[in-house]
């Protein structure tokens, strides 16, 4: 029978399935930019600085919110323990301390969500020409809501050529830079064989000219032609009200909460951020959407088959002693 004395904290087999979790969110270039500490009081989780990307995350609010997309995770597995934990911000290196709560039974959507967590990926493939059910949208803005944070879908077709004007010069902008590209090279290839970055199988095909919101290139194969045949694509920009590196980390809780329920959903999801990585054109889309504060990312949904997924560090190389 389940106690409800609050624990000292978590055992060391708990919290190394919950780092397993953990690792499974997304991070730019797959660079897996955190680690992990399980101390007497409860659980620390630290921005590894060593993984930063110097040129494409200069100021770090990327690795900030991969982290905090892992702290979503890790805390869902800790629930479904049913040990959960009660998130507080850390300080210095630092970024989040996770206390023990009192022990329960996981709910239902944490449950369906971790169920998620190793099934979920990023797709950089093609999307279906296939409507995303109407009800779709309103439960991922549910979810970005739920982790304080919004989730604005462009839902007029100007506006969305617009979107895709800004990424599309973001992307120019950031392949003209030499620093970029070979940072870009250094995370994608020969990454097949690598725990970290994103390799050929998992890159899709080579952006193409014709497509309307231009993909990272990761150096796929290229393609005489566009294989993205969906004609109406459900793209949304997410943020939070704030702009500091704590509102990064949380905008990184409401991204996998996004993530994960559209996964629930059975919908796929591709990620860009390029828009956001530059500054001039950040702040133009900033004005774009009509919001006080720096959006996080842009979001596209929809339908599309499981593509490869990208390898992971083993668990015991992101804990700290």
């Amino acid at each position: 029978m389940m106690t409800t004395t609050t624990p000292a904290t978590w055992n060391p087999a708990v919290f190394t399935a919950a780092v397993g979790d953990a690792v499974q969110a997304p991070s730019i270039h797959n660079s897996q930019p955190w680690r992990f500490r399980l101390g007497d009081d409860g659980i620390e989780v630290m921005l590894d600085e060593r993984r930063r990307l110097a040129a494409a995350d200069a100021d770090g609010r990327m690795a900030r919110i991969s982290c905090g997309a892992a702290v979503f995770n890790l805390r869902l597995g800790l629930a479904v323990s049913g040990l959960p934990a009660r998130l507080g911000l850390g300080s210095g290196p630092v970024l989040v301390h996770l206390r023990p709560a009192r022990p329960r039974p996981p709910t239902p959507t944490e449950a369906r969500l971790h169920w998620q967590i190793p099934r979920r990926h990023t797709n950089r493939g093609a999307f279906a020409d296939v409507p995303v059910d109407p009800c779709g949208p309103h439960q991922l803005m549910a979810a970005a809501r739920g982790e304080g944070a919004w989730l604005d879908f462009v839902t007029d077709d100007a506006a969305l050529v617009s979107l895709a004007e800004l990424i599309r010069d973001a992307d120019a902008r950031l392949r003209a830079d030499a620093a970029y590209t070979a940072e870009l090279r250094a995370w994608s290839t020969g990454a097949d064989h690598r725990v970290e970055g994103i390799g050929a199988l998992a890159a899709g095909a080579a952006p193409h000219p014709a497509e309307l919101l231009t993909r990272r290139d990761f150096g796929g194969p290229g393609r005489a032609m566009t294989c993205d045949v969906a004609r109406r694509p459900v793209v949304a920009v997410l943020g939070v009200l704030g702009d500091d590196s704590d509102d990064a980390l949380r905008a990184g809780l409401a991204l996998q909460n996004v993530l994960l329920t559209a996964a629930d959903l059975g919908l796929a999801t591709a990620m860009y951020s390029q828009p956001i990585e530059v500054p001039a054109t950040r702040e133009r889309l900033r004005a774009a959407v009509g919001r006080i504060h720096d959006p996080q990312l842009v979001l596209r949904f929809g339908y599309a088959p499981t593509t490869c997924y990208t390898n992971r560090r083993p668990v015991t190389d992101v804990i700290d002693p």
